[in-house]
């Protein structure tokens, strides 16, 4: 007598499942759901990569040190001696000055030229007020 033929497997999916069947009835319990949940979630770098960007800051960093660079050039170079930015934080940039007497000069007679000439450079979004402090 001839045997039926066997049924061929489409893509493995009926090999799959009747070994995980076998198997769930040998161990007593059926593992698959577990097993689909531990799969791997791996995703593209395309779609993993602008998040992480975002999250370092990198645009933010690159800004500072645009910054840092355009002040040193851009500015008269006695203010530049006593002055330097240390960050910038929701428009607000932050600039260390070495004494208190060159605070006072910047604060009254230069902060307006200093606030127009980087927002010139920058644009008025993202420098949108100083703050000198002594350090």
């Amino acid at each position: 007598m001839n045997k039926p033929p066997k049924p061929k497997p489409r893509n493995g999916f009926v090999a799959a499942e009747g070994r995980r069947s076998v198997l769930a009835q040998w161990r007593g319990v059926d593992l698959g759901p577990l097993e689909k949940a531990h799969a791997s979630t791996a995703k593209p770098v395309a779609k993993v990569m602008p998040n992480v960007l975002s999250n370092l800051g990198l645009d933010r960093r690159r800004l500072e040190a645009e910054i840092l660079k355009v002040w040193n050039h851009l500015l008269d170079p006695n203010i530049v001696a006593h002055a330097q930015p240390t960050g910038l934080h929701k428009g607000t940039l932050f600039v260390s000055v070495d004494s208190s007497v060159w605070l006072s000069e910047i604060v009254r007679y230069r902060r307006k030229e200093i606030l127009d000439r980087l927002r010139h450079s920058f644009g008025p979004e993202y420098i949108l007020r100083i703050s000198f402090r002594v350090g």
